[in-house]
């Protein structure tokens, strides 16, 4: 296989691990909030905010993920390292 297909190949592993993990926290963290307003009604406006920065890091997380995703595909920094290695054993 070559590097480029295993760079698309990583990226897309990576992307489908970080989108998996921001779901699960994103879904879980909406699921304690309405929890904690089925619970304490009055609350309701402190959990929001809460959850929403919550949110707002978890969510960045994919972000992070997506820019490196785009960073292998595109603007690869070892890329002319790995073709000499490869060149270099045939």
């Amino acid at each position: 296989m070559e590097f480029f297909a295993w760079c698309m190949l990583a990226a897309g592993l990576g992307m489908g691990l970080g989108s998996f993990g921001t779901g699960i926290g994103q879904g879980l963290a909406i699921k304690s909030a309405v929890e904690g307003v089925a619970r304490n009604p009055g609350a309701s406006g402190k959990i929001l905010t809460t959850m929403m920065i919550g949110l707002a890091m978890i969510e960045s997380l994919a972000i992070y993920v997506f820019v490196v995703a785009m960073i292998i595909l595109f603007a690869n920094p070892f890329t002319e390292q790995v073709l000499q290695l490869v060149g270099a054993a045939h």
